[in-house]
């Protein structure tokens, strides 16, 4: 009886484990909009970094729902690759992770029309 709870434990597990890898993943994108806001000029400008900071953030968070809904249009070892390639540099990015995703499916996709 314990082998069983403890099989039916390791299962479940397991599941747990893959539908959470499959979800998009959380970015860490203040440290790109910082540079971004720095690159933007005083904080008096129009535009400055105060503002660029905030858009920046505005802006990731909208590219982050984008790929919510793209999410599943990608195949597993897509994901893998672009989300590894993504959360090794210092400087994550949704835009960047969903140009990886969209050139990644979109060269997929080339490569089965010339097959057939």
């Amino acid at each position: 009886m314990r082998l069983l709870l403890g099989v039916a434990a390791v299962i479940l597990l397991a599941a747990s484990v893959a539908a959470h890898a499959d979800d998009v993943p959380q970015l860490n994108v203040d440290p790109v909009c910082h540079g971004i806001a720095q690159q933007a000029g005083t904080p008096g400008e129009k535009g400055g970094p105060d503002l660029a900071f905030s858009q920046c953030i505005n802006n990731e968070q909208a590219m982050r729902q984008k790929l919510t809904g793209e999410w599943s249009t990608f195949i597993p070892a897509e994901k893998t690759n672009c989300v590894n390639e993504e959360t090794s540099v210092s400087l994550p990015s949704y835009t960047d992770l969903i140009t990886c995703l969209e050139m990644a499916r979109d060269a997929r996709q080339l490569k089965t029309q010339q097959n057939k």
